[in-house]
């Protein structure tokens, strides 16, 4: 299994910071299922003592991002495919909410900003897709959604969905995939105000990559 890269974190701010690194590495897809993780190697990552790690790994394990094992191992819970099914219905009931907020709230300037993520240089030095050019686009457009209500229970969807996403970017089918195809024609829909279109490009692009892992 490779390393995961983790950012450290401001000592000003250690317990929030240690979680909040966290969860971006887990919501970006940087654990697969099944991962076994160890306290003392992500303490030695992010550079901090034990306790703020234990803390965060706490609130993950709350969360559904890991599985605290009878043999008190750490554990990103194992591939399953009913699970996997619900996350995807989750995902496309609660983002296609936040995608029609959005669309009463987004200006042109918000969809020059979706844009830019999308011009950016890759991350990924595989040919796989960028995986972080990923989550920052649908992040910011579900911002613009402004629900208090919709972008925490997103957050947490993504949290449980990440150790996918990692499992699908490993099979020889991610790096056939068009990474932005249905992105760009999102926010093509968003310019011109096309409500319906944009749904299907959304709905088109949550579900392709639960196809590889639900065939």
């Amino acid at each position: 299994m490779s390393t995961p890269i983790i950012p450290r974190i401001d000592p000003l701010k250690l317990r929030e910071n240690v979680y909040f690194s966290l969860r971006d590495a887990f919501t970006r897809g940087a654990f697969a299922p099944g991962d076994v993780l160890s306290l003392r190697s992500l303490a030695d990552q992010l550079g901090v003592s034990m306790t703020p790690v234990r803390e965060a790994v706490r609130r993950l394990v709350a969360e559904g991002a890991l599985v605290d094992t009878p043999s008190r191992t750490l554990m990103v819970p194992a591939f399953d495919a009913r699970r996997a099914a619900d996350l995807k219905a989750a995902r496309l009931a609660l983002e296609s909410l936040a995608l029609d907020q959005a669309m009463d709230r987004i200006n042109d300037a918000d969809i020059d900003q979706l844009e830019e993520i999308l011009s950016r240089p890759s991350t990924s030095t595989t040919g796989q897709p960028d995986l972080v050019a990923n989550h920052d686009f649908h992040q910011m457009l579900y911002g613009f959604s402004q629900s208090e209500i919709l972008l925490p229970m997103i957050e947490a969807l993504w949290l449980q969905y990440g150790a996918y996403l990692n499992l699908i970017i490993s099979t020889p089918a991610s790096s056939e995939i068009d990474e932005h195809a249905h992105h760009r024609a999102l926010i093509a829909a968003l310019r011109e105000g096309r409500r319906t279109d944009a749904h299907a490009a959304l709905k088109a692009d949550i579900t392709r990559s639960f196809h590889i892992l639900l065939p």
